[in-house]
């Protein structure tokens, strides 16, 4: 038994199924240990794209992934994946190498030498730890799964020298312990009870940490008959268009007339943030109603908006405290109340947004039950307002927080590995693809019929935009697209050009014709000139 064994067994019992990585002359021992494990082991075409599966596939059935990477180069370039991942609370594992004890922080030129690499990726990480003894692995490895079960997720990294991957380690494994999270205290759930129960005009805000529970969640907001925003990472926490369900509309007048007139509001794992609530980044949500939060991280219920409760607890554990203590229904007009904001939002008719709406008209009705994966890309941050999921978990993206590029398709490829039995669908645009095009050599790999749909406007557009309404000349914003067909005959993926939503419903009624990828471009001005 050797610290690369142990550490693969270790895995095994506490769930792991999948890893990501490439294979580097440092990992050598790693692989060894792996191919001799159950483990599913898939190789991206870059580090980034590794952290971006890993990602996508926790997100997708809530379980982590491992990575495995290589010291130096590996750890820089899977570093960005690590920082969305942080900034959307997505446990991660991420197993790297590093070189020899003897000769780390000596500048000796060694291959990869990284100086400092635990610390430099420890801002990316909830937890970064280099292991120098490999009795001492179990204890690690049970610290990073406490944060992932017990805390609020992120990446745990666990860098490995050399000379420990391949020394003897203890024979046995230790047993991983059942961790549960931090319940509300019986004092403060009474006061919330309370406060909720004498409201006249609740509000719910659910953020992603409901994700996990949307039955809770659905009883709790007809309990008490609430209207309720659905931040992004909640989109489909209440179902498919529920009457209570506002979504993540937090940022636009007429939903902030709302949030301002409500006498209390309840707020569950939600961040209360500005890529969510703030938009317009004025800084000008507020709540005048008592606040409660009710968050796992202890230092987020302080951030963003002052509350007059704050609960740190696991907010399934909260959201069945509180339907205990409330009375078992109450007529407060909640859908009635949402229903006119609805109106007042009028999406289908803003200007910027409707010419998505049938997008996501089309997807609904040609792929209703799917997972729907998105970059930074116009389609997307016009999903985050018009999508409606019928779950949680399907819907996700990287247009928000750390908000990132060439996401989308690596993190649609995790999650199709998740839900192998859920379409999947990528939603891309041509400037971002292109960030990560070899990642569709890993799609044909995977040998899923994935769907890429590719907002072909020849650059970034959002940004164009912006540059317009700063009068800023377009400089380094159009690009030169490929050759979308061409493209994808050389990769083995299929293709098909679009320009209408009739178009693109029949591309999707040919998703599952063949167990490959499907790139579907999608002309941005004949999808206009079509409506």
């Amino acid at each position: 038994m050797n610290c690369a064994r142990l550490l693969i067994q270790q895995l095994e019992s506490y769930g792991v199924d999948t890893a990501f990585g490439i294979p580097g002359v440092h990992t050598i021992e790693l692989y060894r240990a792996l191919g001799q494990s159950r483990l599913a082991h898939h190789t991206p075409r870059h580090e980034q794209g590794a952290g971006f599966m890993a990602d996508g596939y926790a997100r997708a059935n809530g379980k982590p992934a491992a990575c495995f990477i290589v010291t130096g180069p590996g750890m820089t370039n899977i570093a960005t994946a690590m920082g969305q991942a942080l900034a959307d609370s997505v446990p991660m594992l991420v197993i790297s190498s590093a070189n020899h004890r003897p000769t780390l922080g000596r500048g000796q030129g060694r291959l990869h030498e990284m100086p400092h690499q635990s610390e430099t990726l420890a801002g990316v990480s909830r937890l970064s730890h280099s292991l120098n003894d490999p009795a001492a692995l179990p204890e690690v490895l049970a610290r990073a799964f406490a944060v992932f079960q017990s805390a609020r997720p992120g990446p745990v990294h666990i860098e490995i020298p050399l000379d420990i991957i391949d020394a003897p380690a203890p024979t046995e494994p230790t047993r991983p312990a059942r961790v549960f999270p931090p319940a509300p205290a019986p004092a403060a759930l009474a006061l919330a009870g309370n406060w909720l129960g004498n409201a006249e005009r609740p509000l719910v805000m659910l953020g992603g940490g409901s994700a996990a529970y949307p039955e809770a969640a659905r009883a709790l907001v007809e309990q008490l008959d609430a209207p309720t925003f659905t931040t992004i990472n909640a989109k489909g926490v209440l179902g498919r268009e529920h009457p209570l369900d506002l979504g993540a509309t937090m940022s636009l007048p007429a939903a902030r007339c709302l949030a301002a007139g409500a006498d209390v509001v309840l707020a569950l794992g939600t961040e209360i943030g500005e890529t969510d609530y703030e938009l317009d980044a004025e800084g000008d949500f507020h709540l005048d109603g008592k606040l409660i939060r009710v968050d796992i991280d202890a230092e987020q219920l302080g951030r963003n908006q002052a509350a007059d409760l704050a609960i740190q607890a696991d907010a399934g554990e909260t959201l069945r405290g509180l339907a205990e203590r409330l009375p078992a229904s109450a007529a407060r007009d909640g859908a009635e109340r949402a229903a006119t904001v609805r109106r007042r939002l009028a999406l289908a008719e803003d200007p910027e947004l409707a010419p998505y709406a049938p997008l996501f008209t089309t997807l609904n009705e040609a792929l209703p039950d799917a997972i729907l994966v998105g970059d930074s890309t116009g389609p997307v941050y016009a999903g985050n307002f018009l999508a409606s999921m019928p779950a949680p978990r399907r819907w996700f993206n990287a247009a928000t927080g750390f908000g990132t590029l060439g996401y989308g398709l690596p993190a649609a490829l995790g999650a199709a590995l998740a839900q192998p039995d859920l379409p999947v669908v990528a939603l891309v645009g041509d400037g971002g693809l292109q960030f990560v095009l070899g990642e569709l050599g890993t799609a044909r790999d995977l040998g899923r019929p994935v769907a890429v749909i590719i907002w072909n406007n020849n650059g970034y557009e959002e940004i164009r935009r912006y540059m317009s309404l700063s009068e800023v000349p377009h400089l380094g914003v159009d690009l030169t697209a490929p050759d979308f067909p061409s493209l994808a005959l050389s990769y083995g993926c299929r293709h098909a050009h679009v320009g209408s939503p009739a178009s693109l419903h029949a591309a999707l009624g040919r998703l599952d014709e063949a167990d490959s990828p499907l790139l579907i471009e999608v002309d941005a001005a004949a999808w206009a000139a079509s409506l």
